[in-house]
């Protein structure tokens, strides 16, 4: 089974806190809601530059003892990177050595994307390839050949979040979550389907995501909202 850093997740699904604001102070509130992961989302950060990320991940390092995925995430996938997509997929790459695994789109430009993969999976870090649709849920056998997509690009776990615009796109998304042959994170997003934060993880997803601050994604609950829901659940 995948591990990012120290989280094995063969144990169980780990939740990862979204970074998005005030980085120290965000990762010690994330640590103390019982978070297992850091979400670095570069983008929302407003960070451009290598020496700056290397500044901010070192100082949370010296904070927080928790396993770091690097992001940073276009407009169209719901980030804030405005520039040049090689130097949007350069900084991950300047990066790797100090995190524990990266998240690149399966959209991304093919060669850019796979020198990311392969240097990553060179360096022993764990790669999430991710499929982002904040119009609506494709039908099943859309979603099954995205997720075969990520996994033959070198996709470690294959993502897959979509809007649910019914509730029977969230029922399709938590089937192919459970027929899944290989490691998943699977989201169904917007308000129908919210729950899926917390049931998505009992049909086989391996990470679900939550805010400190403000929600980063539609439908994302905050940590607290997502820990206590499923320690009931547990």
């Amino acid at each position: 089974m995948v591990k990012i850093g120290s989280v094995d997740l063969s144990e169980g699904t780990a939740v990862v806190a979204v970074i998005s604001d005030y980085p120290v102070e965000q990762a010690k509130a994330a640590l103390l809601r019982g978070a297992d992961i850091l979400e670095i989302r570069l983008d929302l950060l407003g960070i451009k530059d290598t020496k700056s990320a290397l500044e901010m991940i070192a100082g949370l390092k010296e904070e927080i003892n928790l396993s770091c995925i690097a992001t940073n995430r276009l407009p169209v996938d719901g980030g804030k990177w405005e520039g040049p997509e090689e130097k949007r997929i350069q900084l991950l790459l300047d990066i790797l050595p100090v995190v524990d695994a990266v998240d690149v789109e399966l959209a991304a430009l093919p060669d850019l994307r796979d020198k990311l993969i392969s240097t990553a999976h060179g360096l022993g870090k764990t790669v999430i390839v991710s499929h982002h649709d904040f119009n609506g849920t494709p039908p099943i056998e859309k979603i099954k050949e995205m997720l075969e997509m990520a996994w033959q690009c070198g996709g470690d776990i294959a993502k897959f979040a979509a809007k649910a615009n019914s509730s029977a796109d969230t029922m399709n998304l938590l089937r192919v979550t459970h027929e899944a042959t290989r490691p998943v994170c699977m989201i169904s997003m917007g308000d129908l389907g919210k729950h899926t934060r917390v049931t998505a993880p009992f049909y086989g997803s391996v990470l679900t995501y939550g805010s400190i601050g403000e929600a980063v994604a539609p439908g994302q609950l905050n940590i607290a909202e997502l820990k206590r829901t499923m320690k009931v659940l547990l």
